[in-house]
């Protein structure tokens, strides 16, 4: 695998990414972090960083706005066309979340695209970081111990599976809410207390904490009422998240919502879980 990789805007996470594939000997350019110190006299362009390439490696998520490579760390916008007609039929790109219209206009070029964030080693071992630094969300803004806290996980998913655990494990009275009942088997069979959706307003009254991680509108402003003014929400879901956040903030019930958190809490740890998982689509594609 003797590529050279440009990396192509991100967090964090993309930095240390990029130190990564350096440690491993691997040819790297950088671009799109002038804002930190270490990076603010970049002196090639974007055709340049992108001709430098075999393989450009965009940030998770890979836009914010459709429109550019999502760069929080540039101060100039990273055009996606651009981006797309910079590169060649001979190089490859891999990203987190591509929509639908990306990857049209990478087939319409021929241009070799891989999407890291549906990969599956991808996806479970990025959980670990991501229920690590709800967990510290958590503890930071709450005044109690989690330990013998009664918390509840909503959904029981990649995230909400290794938060459980996570959970269980620092002494937390655990409860996990899903619809499948052959996850409730499983939930039950780890010690946690059941809970099926259907019963939430039962449940949510005695909570600490709440962590939610199904991508769909789940605390509405009806369940909302049902939960305590000091009970803190903490949304781990892909936007635009499970909980009305609105009606959070006239009932002054803290929620919080917990975006990105592998590239904050761990972006060393997230870092290297993306690093193998393109070596891995490489070795896969066989380029």
């Amino acid at each position: 695998m003797g590529f050279k990789y440009t990396i192509l805007g991100g967090d964090k996470r993309s930095l240390e990414l990029g130190k990564l594939l350096m440690k491993d000997g691997r040819d790297v350019c950088i671009y799109g972090f002038d804002m930190l110190e270490e990076y603010n006299n970049e002196t090639v362009s974007l055709n340049e960083a992108i001709e430098y390439a075999d393989v450009i490696v965009g940030p998770l998520p890979f836009s914010t706005d459709n429109l550019n490579v999502n760069a929080p760390f540039s101060n100039k916008a990273i055009s996606i066309d651009m981006v797309l007609d910079f590169m060649s039929e001979k190089q490859m790109i891999i990203g987190g979340k591509f929509n639908i219209e990306h990857e049209k206009k990478l087939k319409n070029k021929n241009i070799k695209s891989a999407d890291y964030f549906k990969r599956e080693e991808m996806q479970v071992l990025n959980a670990i970081p991501t229920a690590e630094g709800a967990i510290q969300i958590a503890m930071e803004e709450t005044p109690v111990t989690i330990h013998n806290s009664n918390v509840i996980v909503l959904g029981y998913g990649r995230i909400g599976r290794v938060l459980s655990k996570m959970l269980y494990g620092i002494g937390a009275n655990v409860h996990v809410s899903a619809r499948k009942y052959s996850d409730h088997a499983w939930i039950k069979n780890y010690g946690y207390i059941s809970v099926h959706t259907k019963d939430l307003k039962t449940y949510l009254p005695k909570m600490n904490v709440v962590f939610n991680t199904i991508p769909q509108m789940i605390l509405n402003k009806e369940l909302l009422k049902s939960i305590d003014s000091n009970c803190l929400i903490i949304d781990l879901a892909s936007k635009p998240g499970g909980v009305d956040f609105e009606a959070a903030r006239e009932m002054e019930i803290k929620a919080i919502s917990a975006l990105g958190l592998p590239g904050k809490a761990a972006p060393i740890t997230a870092a290297m879980v993306i690093k193998d998982t393109i070596y891995n689509i490489i070795e896969e594609l066989d380029v």
